[in-house]
């Protein structure tokens, strides 16, 4: 089959998808009645022949609130497979970085350049950089993904942790082995640690950006004093429905397991879960769907208002890795300079532009490309930005012609090797300041 007429296929599948919807929930679905059994997880005889498995993403003894697991009824149970064997990594790499020293400077990069023909979602991903340790289930790690084809007789899953995908140009069709997703640019889809996938592409070519979260999985931030409702709401986030693969054709299974990658040839396809129940699931969300708050009287509010999602760590408050969004919204703040302020910060940030532009940007900054402000680094509105909002008319304002992201993390981010050599490096980046005037009055 062609790359159009799979591109066409995998179009058509993904327009007529159902889903479950909640974040978080206790899911259950089964593609065919009946396979789901009953008071029980692992009845002597599963239902239809099916094996029973669990796939647990947290520790068997986690409190409830925090425990990730699901039970999978699939026709042949995922022990029977060959051994695994390294294949080379591509562009991927895995924290801990060591590659290049930690760097304070503001950097900021172009897109990808187009991948080579037949260049899959896998073999595109390529690593900017990241923190922590994977191994020792700390951190995050930045990559960008550039693909011209589908993903054909092979699946992939990571043991190091869970993916956030953000598409920016070119839809995903994601087929889980919990069912399918369709991702397309202006929204965000995550893949738990483990969990199988293959990627099919509903345009001709496809870019984006992945954060690859080490530590705890992604949650809901908390509301506190907002109340009960607003930024990301529960019911939006969509999970897939059971759809099993029962095909017999050798398919490579792929395999990221401490930072390198691992492959066995099975005689089957994995994504034979035919039913299927519990909290460890994937998930799409419409970026757009994003609840903005703001000021409604003076001064820009911290961009963690903006949060989606965020990865807890050991101390409350901070993050291991957010996820922010940069959504449509008004601007409405008296005697208020309207764009993001000047800060240095003590987290980390990588930004990225999904389309159109961002607020404290005038130029440079392009949708695919993205900057990364390591911790303390002083950063802000260039000097195009800051003149013009300085002198603007403080009438409301609709911010709609944009949407922009952030991954902003508890520890500096060590750029790759690749990514401090890069041709699509800017390394002009600093200039943007440079025009920024004295403008002080004893």
């Amino acid at each position: 089959m062609s790359e159009q007429a799979g591109s066409e296929q995998a179009r058509k599948t993904a327009e007529a998808l159902e889903y479950l919807t909640g974040f978080g929930n206790e899911h259950s679905s089964e593609a065919v009645p009946g396979a789901l059994p009953l008071g029980r997880n692992s009845p002597q005889r599963a239902p239809l022949g099916l094996y029973a498995e669990q796939l647990s993403g947290s520790a068997f003894t986690e409190p409830r609130s925090h425990n990730r697991r699901s039970w999978l009824y699939r026709i042949r149970p995922s022990a029977a497979h060959p051994p695994f064997t390294r294949i080379d990594n591509g562009a991927l790499r895995t924290a801990p970085f060591t590659e290049a020293p930690a760097d304070p400077n503001r950097l900021r990069w172009n897109p990808l350049p187009d991948p080579a023909p037949g260049t899959d979602f896998l073999a595109g991903l390529w690593t900017l950089g990241g923190n922590g340790d994977a191994t020792q289930r700390t951190g995050m790690a930045v990559h960008l993904y550039a693909a011209n084809a589908s993903m054909t007789d092979r699946v992939f899953s990571d043991s190091d942790g869970e993916l956030l995908i953000v598409p920016e140009r070119g839809g995903l069709l994601l087929r889980t082995e919990l069912g399918l997703l369709a991702a397309r640019p202006g929204d965000m889809a995550i893949i738990p640690r483990g969990v199988r996938f293959r990627v099919e592409l509903l345009d001709a070519d496809a870019r984006g950006y992945v954060c690859e979260n080490y530590g705890q999985p992604f949650v809901l931030p908390d509301l506190g004093p907002i109340g009960a409702n607003g930024l990301a709401a529960a019911r939006d986030f969509r999970a897939p429905v059971a759809a099993y693969e029962d095909v017999e054709r050798p398919t490579e299974v792929i395999n990221k397991f401490c930072g390198n990658l691992w492959s066995a040839t099975y005689d089957h396809s994995p994504l034979d879960v035919v039913a299927w129940y519990g909290t460890h699931v994937p998930y799409v969300y419409d970026l757009r769907r994003f609840n903005v708050l703001g000021t409604i009287s003076y001064d820009h509010p911290d961009p963690s208002i903006f949060t989606v999602l965020t990865s807890p760590s050991d101390t409350p408050g901070l993050a291991g890795v957010d996820f922010v969004v940069f959504a449509p919204r008004w601007l409405v703040g008296e005697d208020t300079f309207r764009p993001p302020y000047f800060h240095r910060n003590v987290m980390s940030e990588y930004m990225g532009l999904i389309e159109g532009a961002y607020d404290a940007k005038a130029e440079g900054f392009v949708p695919g490309g993205g900057s990364l402000h390591n911790m303390m680094s002083a950063h802000g509105p260039d000097h195009e930005t800051f003149d013009r909002a300085s002198a603007a008319e403080l009438k409301p304002q609709k911010i709609d012609d944009g949407l922009a992201f952030m991954f902003e993390t508890r520890w500096p981010i060590t750029a790759t090797a690749q990514a401090a050599g890069a041709d699509h490096l800017q390394r002009g980046y600093d200039d943007v300041w440079q025009g920024l005037q004295r403008h002080f009055r004893a």
